[in-house]
C-alpha cells in the first residue's frame, strides 16, 4: 500500500509541474531530475526556512557559498579519495545492484517489525493492563527476536568496522536475504566502490580534480577567512547550501538518492570538550525545526550510528517514515578536530583558534548538522499528500504547510467579463508584491479550486458579481475548504497571519 502511494506520488508530482525527469524528451537520465514551476517555488522556500532558521535568528552562524571545484588536496585530506566508499553487490539472476550494507539494515528492520506486531498484538489483548517491558522480556517469540537482533546487529557492526566485505556476503547468505525484485539469492562477491566524479581542469592534460561529494569542506578551508574578517569567537557557526555530486550506483527511490543533489550544511565550531554539550544541543534543536512543519511527530525518530564514520566521535540521524520506509533525512555529527587538523596538516597553514580566556591557541572541534534538501523535499511531498473522500468524489490535496507552500494565495475571477477580471486584477496586483500569488480565469470555479488544492495553495480568493458592489470577496481556506465572505482590504491580513515565514520560526 505505501508503495502504491508513493507511485501516486511520483505521478501526481510531475503532473502538477512540482519535478520532472532530467532530459524528459530524451527518454531521460536516471537518478537526475529537474525541478519545475511550482517544485522549484517550494524548493526555495525550504531553503529560506533552513537559511533562516540557522543564520537570521542565529546570532552566531553566519553564512557562505564555497565553489564547487576544489583543489584535489581537499579530498585527499578530508579522507574522501582513500575512503569514500560504497559496499556494493549484485544479484546475478536479476542483474541488480544493492549495497550489501542497506540490505542487512532493511533485514533488522523485517526483524524489529515482528517485535512491534507482537507489541502491539498484546495491547489490543490486555489495553490498560499492558505492561510492554514484562511482555518483552518475557513472551518467548520476542525475547527469541531480540535475540536474533542484538547478535546480528553485533556481528554487523565489527565487519564494518573491520571492512570485512567477505562477512558482509556471508552474513547476507547466513540470512537467507533475497534480492527484492526477482527474490533470487544468488549473489556476487562485495566489493568496494569510490563515489566521486572526477573530471579536468582546464587543458585536456590537465591536472584531475573531483565534483564535490559534500559542500562540508568548502566550510572547513574557509574556516580561517571567515573567522578572522567576521571577527568570530567560539563558539560560532557557518551554514552554506549548495551543490554535490556523487556517483551513486545504487541510485533509486525517486529523489530520495540522486547523482546530482543539494545540502544544507552547517557546522558549529566550539571549543574542545564542549563538543558533548553542543551536539544534543543542534540534535534536539534540529528535530524541533522539522517538527514545527507541523506533520505527525510519529513520521520522524532518532537513530543512533551503529557505525561511526572516520572523522566521528558521535553521531546521530534524524530519520522520516517515507512511503518506502524509515530513511535518513538529517545526520548530526561530533566530527572532532578531524577535517581542520588535517587540512592544518596537509596545507602547511596553521588552523588553530587563539582563545583569549585560556591563553592558548587550539584547533576547534566541530558539531554538523547537515541535511539533504531534495530529501527534504520529498519528505514534504510525502507528508503532504491527501486523498479525502468527498460525497461525490475524491479530492487530492497537498498540506505542504503554508509558508512552505509555491503559491500562497490564488486569486480567481468567477466569470471571465462583467468587469471582475479587472477587479480580481487589482487584487492581484496589491497582494503580489508580499506573496507568490497565482491569477487564473480558465474553467468553473470548482475545478480551478481542485488545482490549487493539488498543487497546495492555502487560500483561493473569489471574486463575483457581489464584488462589484460592496468590495468584498469569498476567501476558502484549502484543509478545510471552508469559506468567508470578506472586505477584500482584509485579505492581506488574513493571509499573512498564516503563510508568514515566522510562524514556523516562532515553533522551533
Amino acid at each position: 500500500m505505501a508503495q502504491d502511494n508513493f507511485s501516486k506520488i511520483i505521478s501526481h508530482a510531475k503532473e502538477y509541474g512540482f519535478i520532472f525527469q532530467s532530459s524528459d524528451i530524451y527518454d531521460g537520465l536516471s537518478a537526475v531530475y529537474d525541478y519545475g514551476q511550482t517544485g522549484v517555488e517550494l524548493k526555495n522556500n525550504i531553503k529560506q526556512y533552513w537559511w533562516d532558521a540557522m543564520v537570521k535568528m542565529q546570532e552566531s552562524i553566519v553564512g557562505l557559498d564555497s565553489a564547487i571545484f576544489m583543489h584535489p588536496k581537499v579530498w585527499k585530506a578530508s579522507g574522501h579519495v582513500d575512503a569514500f566508499n560504497d559496499p556494493l553487490i549484485d544479484n546475478k539472476d536479476s542483474k541488480k545492484r544493492y549495497r550489501a550494507d542497506e540490505l542487512i539494515e532493511e533485514q533488522l528492520d523485517k526483524i524489529q517489525k515482528k517485535v512491534d506486531k507482537e507489541i502491539n498484538k498484546a495491547r489490543k489483548r490486555f489495553g490498560d493492563d499492558f505492561d510492554e517491558e514484562k511482555f518483552v522480556s518475557t513472551h518467548p517469540r520476542v525475547v527469541k527476536y531480540l535475540g536474533k537482533i542484538e547478535k546480528l546487529r553485533s556481528r554487523f557492526i565489527e565487519a564494518l568496522k573491520n571492512e570485512d566485505l567477505d562477512e558482509l556476503k556471508q552474513i547476507i547468505l547466513d540470512e537467507e536475504i533475497a534480492d527484492p525484485v526477482s527474490g533470487s539469492r544468488n549473489w556476487t562477491d562485495v566489493r568496494q566502490f569510490n563515489l566521486m566524479f572526477d573530471t579536468k581542469l582546464g587543458s585536456v592534460d590537465g591536472a584531475k580534480i573531483y565534483l564535490r561529494p559534500e559542500t562540508a569542506q568548502g566550510i572547513f578551508v574557509n574556516y580561517l577567512n571567515v573567522q578572522k574578517t567576521g571577527r568570530l569567537n567560539l563558539p560560532f557557526g557557518i551554514a552554506q547550501i549548495g551543490k554535490a555530486f556523487r556517483n551513486e550506483i545504487v541510485a533509486r527511490q525517486f529523489i530520495f538518492r540522486m547523482r546530482e543533489f543539494e545540502q544544507m550544511e552547517m557546522q558549529y565550531f566550539v571549543q574542545p570538550g564542549t563538543e558533548k554539550e553542543w551536539f544534543p544541543y543542534w540534535r534536539d534543536k534540529r528535530m524541533n525545526w522539522h517538527k514545527a512543519l507541523g506533520f505527525d511527530d510519529a513520521l520522524f525518530r532518532l537513530h543512533e550510528h551503529d557505525k561511526l564514520a572516520h572523522y566521528a566521535s558521535a553521531a546521530y540521524d534524524i530519520e522520516f517514515d517515507f512511503p518506502f520506509g524509515f530513511k535518513e533525512l538529517e545526520g548530526i555529527h561530533s566530527r572532532t578536530n578531524f577535517d581542520l587538523g588535517r587540512h592544518q596538516d596537509m596545507s602547511g597553514k596553521k588552523i588553530q583558534y587563539y582563545d583569549n580566556e585560556r591563553g592558548e591557541s587550539y584547533v576547534p572541534y566541530v558539531v554538523e548538522t547537515s541535511i539533504g534538501l531534495d530529501r527534504t523535499f520529498l519528505m514534504v511531498l510525502s507528508a503532504a499528500y491527501t486523498e479525502e473522500k468527498l460525497e461525490k468524489e475524491t479530492r487530492i490535496v497537498m498540506k505542504i504547510p503554508a509558508p512552505l507552500a509555491p503559491y500562497k494565495v490564488a486569486v480567481l475571477p468567477l466569470v471571465k467579463k462583467d468587469g471582475l477580471p479587472e477587479i480580481a486584477g487589482k487584487i492581484m496586483d496589491e497582494l503580489k508584491y508580499d506573496f507568490n500569488c497565482y491569477y487564473e480565469e480558465k474553467d468553473s470555479i470548482g475545478r480551478r479550486y481542485r488545482r490549487q488544492d493539488a498543487i497546495g495553495t492555502p487560500y483561493c480568493i473569489t471574486v463575483d458579481h457581489q464584488s462589484l458592489d460592496d468590495n468584498t470577496v469569498t476567501i476558502r481556506e484549502r484543509d478545510s475548504m471552508k469559506q468567508e465572505r470578506v472586505p477584500a482590504e482584509q485579505i492581506f491580513d488574513i493571509v499573512n497571519q498564516k503563510v508568514n515565514m515566522k510562524t514556523l520560526l516562532k515553533q522551533i
